[in-house]
């Protein structure tokens, strides 16, 4: 275990003091004048406190962090040293690296998208302490991913009070692909999620604790930290601000007045990141980043028939993605049974309706706002979101259902399933374990590169493109000179035709996962290719036929693809490079 392992124990003993109960120590769940300490839900909350309800003490979270984490970096083992992958590739890793060479928070080797910088600080920090090496960087982030299922923890302790009810939503967050790839990749999605999830620990009621509560101001911190690790995290608090000015109209006079402290109080967190846009603007003259990347997340994103066709996409996200809809069918059918009673008749607790109703708040406004916002759909932008669907599974699953543990089980053997099995549509890579075959397949192309022709100049397309320019992801030692085209298309690869000197080897690999589809579509092809990237590349074939030269190194790992092609050319460019 690298050095970064070695100083969890440190982190743990010193957050302690501030990872137990949101209120300080048990505040939340104390007594009110008049109020018998022993009502049946607060006999609830106390069992909960506990891994599984019995007499012991209550389990305090610091000693369940580490669990999380040592969990997290066992079944993460073999991915600590894979090289950066995408996005991380693109934008996070540079920004982070030109942060810790030169201190600048607006990034120099890439162009800035304007992203808080909250992440590339917190990465920047453990370089610093443990060395620039990608297990570093994968472990740092085990530590935020692990921080956030203990606040997964607790909020199923709150809002539902059993502790089996806690152990099954982390276990099943932790299974589930999405936040199990994430866990571990350097994107500020991760960062903002477990922000988010600790502010609605505070910020979401129970059968007790009124909306916002005493905690509302330790919520507004956590949506604050949100905001400065991703900008997009701010779509949480202002739901919730809505909510309550919607709600303040309705109520009494005599208790309007609360709601509208609760709305200003979350749109409170909207300050630290306009202070951030503020310091951008004054040293780039963009406010939301490069024209480029608003044109792509934002402008370009305003029709109808495109809003229509992503929100098709993001209820799909929500309800069956990745298996998820084993979980959300088993809930629905759980819904047709009346409450289970224990021995004494009572019935097990539930998430509160008004937590509820503020969670498919949550939910609705989250596919709303990323049907508009963002050029790709990304289900890593929704990454707060699945605990909470998890949660109101399994506390509906333990309430209505006798043996619901099978539930639980059957959902996490199909989260499991989901890991190593594509579905039967097109995904992100990084939506499960696929996005570490096409790591490898590059670091392969890539070694055969290196070994056999050395110094060539490289006609392939981004991410290959950065990964033999740029060291310090992980690829290459030497860079290498590159022709770069934006895909392999029939148009592109007619593009590269046109000059056939300026390349003497290529890699070409798939740009896109394309399965077989489904009997269905939710948009049409037209639709998916004019608004969301929708292409199809050549094969290795196809191009060594457009192109000339021969096919000399190929590998295919299920729907993924790379190949390696020599062309023919009298001299090469420049002269050999140390791999």
């Amino acid at each position: 275990m690298s050095q970064l392992s070695a100083l969890i124990p440190a982190i743990a003993r010193r957050g302690s003091s501030n990872l137990d109960d949101p209120d300080n120590v048990g505040q939340a769940d104390s007594p009110r004048p008049g109020e018998n300490s022993t009502t049946p839900a607060r006999k609830h909350l106390a069992s909960g406190f506990r891994l599984i309800p019995g007499p012991d003490s209550p389990m305090p979270l610091w000693m369940i962090f580490p669990v999380i984490f040592v969990l997290l970096y066992v079944s993460h083992w073999s991915l600590l040293r894979l090289p950066y992958y995408w996005d991380e590739a693109g934008y996070y890793i540079p920004a982070a690296w030109d942060f810790f060479r030169t201190g600048s928070l607006i990034p120099i080797s890439t162009v800035t998208n304007a992203h808080p910088p909250l992440p590339s600080i917190y990465l920047a920090l453990w370089w610093k302490l443990c060395g620039y090496v990608p297990s570093v960087t994968r472990e740092a982030v085990l530590i935020v991913a692990s921080f956030g299922l203990l606040a997964v923890w607790r909020l199923a302790i709150r809002l539902n009070g059993k502790g089996l009810v806690a152990f099954w939503t982390v276990l099943l967050t932790g299974l589930y692909p999405i936040w199990f790839t994430q866990s571990s990749l350097a994107h500020a999605d991760i960062f903002a999620a477990a922000a988010t999830l600790w502010a609605l620990v505070y910020a979401l009621p129970d059968e007790i604790r009124k909306p916002g509560g005493r905690g509302i101001w330790q919520a507004v911190l956590w949506f604050s930290v949100a905001a400065l690790a991703k900008e997009t995290s701010v779509i949480t608090p202002l739901a919730l601000a809505g909510l309550e000015l919607g709600l303040g109209f309705r109520k009494p006079a005599a208790i309007r007045r609360r709601s509208f402290i609760l709305c200003g109080a979350y749109l409170f967190c909207l300050i630290p990141l306009a202070a951030w846009y503020a310091y951008h603007y004054s040293r780039t003259g963009f406010l939301f980043g490069n024209p480029e990347f608003l044109r792509y997340n934002a402008s370009s994103t305003l029709t109808p028939l495109r809003f229509l066709a992503a929100f098709g996409h993001r209820i799909l996200h929500l309800t069956a993605h990745m298996n998820l809809f084993v979980p959300v069918l088993c809930t629905a059918a759980a819904m047709v049974l009346d409450p289970r009673k224990d021995e004494a008749g009572a019935t097990p607790p539930r998430v509160s309706f008004t937590a509820q109703a503020r969670i498919y708040v949550l939910l609705l406004a989250n596919a709303i706002a990323f049907s508009i916002l963002g050029g790709a759909l990304l289900t890593r932008y929704l990454l707060p979101m699945y605990p909470l669907i998890l949660l109101v599974a399994v506390s509906t699953f333990h309430r209505r259902v006798r043996y619901w543990q099978l539930l639980t089980t059957f959902s996490a053997a199909a989260f499991l399933v989901a890991l190593f099995i594509n579905p039967p549509y097109g995904f992100a890579p990084e939506d499960n374990l696929s996005y570490a075959h096409v790591i490898r397949l590059h670091l392969q192309a890539i070694h055969q590169l290196a070994t056999r022709y050395p110094g060539s100049t490289v006609l392939t397309a981004w991410p290959v493109s950065d990964e033999l320019t740029r060291p310090e992801l992980g690829y290459i030692r030497t860079p290498f000179d590159i022709d770069r085209i934006e895909d392999f298309t029939a148009p592109q690869i007619a593009r590269a035709a046109q000059n056939p000197t300026g390349f003497s080897t290529a890699i070409v690999f798939s740009t896109k996962d394309e399965p077989n589809a489904l009997p269905f579509r939710i948009g049409t092809q037209a639709v998916e290719e004019k608004y969301f990237g929708l292409h199809h590349d050549l094969s290795p074939s196809a191009i060594v036929r457009q192109l000339g030269g021969d096919v000399v190194w190929q590998q295919y790992s299920d729907t993924e693809w790379a190949a390696l092609i020599r062309f023919q050319r009298a001299v090469e460019a420049h002269q050999s490079h140390a791999p």
